[in-house]
């Protein structure tokens, strides 16, 4: 049975279609999830980054100072998370052609060299979070789509692809409701794709 880690990314508690498509697909999960793990980093955002955070991810483990434990206490739990899921959620409003600021500071906090990726001077980057199913479910105000004449202005999925795959996780599904200012069709297309996927 899967292990499922849900990250929920919009500002708003009620009425967020991201929400509604995270909870769709988790629905989908009932029965075979062994564990279900949610982080909201739209309700409670994570910390930035700050130069003494940034200084102790650059520090060996048997090196760094009670102050720098404490640094990356929530990077350490945050990575631990995603190490034990064996499928991750994320819902993901679109923010200004782009991921919520919440989201943005999550990735910031796991995508750390000797965690989730490494790096040498031969072959460069190495993601090592592997053998994980991502799901991404997108809602945005607009249609954003790969056939919309406004595809390009569509930095959301495609900064989630790349940091995705940088920390090692590329088996990942996008579904999008597209135009939800418009009316309900992109929701209701969203969902319709959410409730076709095969879970085993």
């Amino acid at each position: 049975m899967a292990r499922l880690l849900v990250i929920n990314s919009s500002p708003s508690a009620e009425g967020s279609v991201s929400r509604r498509l995270t909870a769709a697909l988790v629905a989908r999960f009932s029965g075979k999830a062994s564990e279900i793990t949610y982080r909201d980093v739209g309700l409670e955002p994570p910390a930035h980054l700050d130069a003494e955070t940034i200084g102790a991810f650059y520090t060996p483990a048997d090196e760094l100072t009670p102050e720098q434990l404490q640094k990356t206490r929530l990077s350490d739990q945050l990575i631990a998370e995603l190490e034990a899921a064996d499928v991750i959620v994320i819902g993901s409003p679109m923010h200004n052609f782009t991921i919520a600021g919440g989201l943005k500071a999550y990735f910031d906090q796991v995508a750390r060299v000797g965690r989730t990726f490494q790096y040498s001077p031969e072959t460069g980057p190495a993601g090592l979070l592997t053998n994980k199913k991502v799901y991404v479910l997108s809602s945005r105000g607009g249609n954003y789509s790969s056939r919309s004449p406004y595809a390009e202005l569509n930095h959301e999925s495609t900064y989630l692809q790349t940091v995705l795959g940088f920390i090692g996780l590329r088996d990942v599904t996008f579904i999008a409701a597209e135009d939800i200012k418009g009316g309900d069709e992109g929701v209701n297309t969203a969902l319709a794709l959410i409730d076709s996927i095969e879970i085993a």
